[in-house]
């Protein structure tokens, strides 16, 4: 369905660091919008080809014609929240962002990040949201929210 391509700019190597799949999800007004999945590990040196994949799937999701992501307040808060207790339980992310950070990329992203479950810790609260598939922290998500695009 997608044509494929090679994109070499600003990647050392990894290039689909960290990226699982993509799929097609419903706005709360029925439209649709791009969802792009990673799973950690994401290396730090992996952060500029993360960020990467995250422009090419809006590129995609502009030239197929999908609406932007339209994320609720719980799942902006949820973002917070799991960076919050993946720096705390998990391990230290190298840069971890401001409440006020993680709420302005989340709630700008014109895609969503999303992400498998990696840890057996469920997020402390925000759980149970219809669009987000797990309550563990999904490492990442984590990863490429705080380290690569912030």
């Amino acid at each position: 369905m997608f044509p494929g391509a090679t994109v070499t700019v600003g990647v050392v190597s990894s290039p689909l660091e960290g990226f699982i799949r993509l799929r097609v999800k419903k706005r709360k007004d029925g439209r649709e919008y791009i969802c792009v999945y990673y799973a950690g590990p994401v290396r730090s040196a992996g952060g500029t080809a993360a960020s990467v994949s995250v422009i090419i799937a809006d590129y995609i999701r502009k030239k197929f014609g999908y609406d932007i992501y339209d994320p609720t307040k719980e799942e902006i808060k949820r973002t917070f929240s799991e960076l919050e207790h993946y720096h705390e339980r998990i391990t230290n992310l190298q840069y971890f962002p401001s409440e006020k950070e993680a709420d302005f990329m989340t709630s700008h992203l014109p895609v969503q990040v999303d992400g498998d479950p990696t840890e057996d810790i469920e997020v402390p609260n925000y759980k149970d949201l219809p669009r987000i598939e797990t309550n563990r922290l999904r490492g990442g998500v984590c990863l490429v929210m705080a380290e690569c695009l912030c």
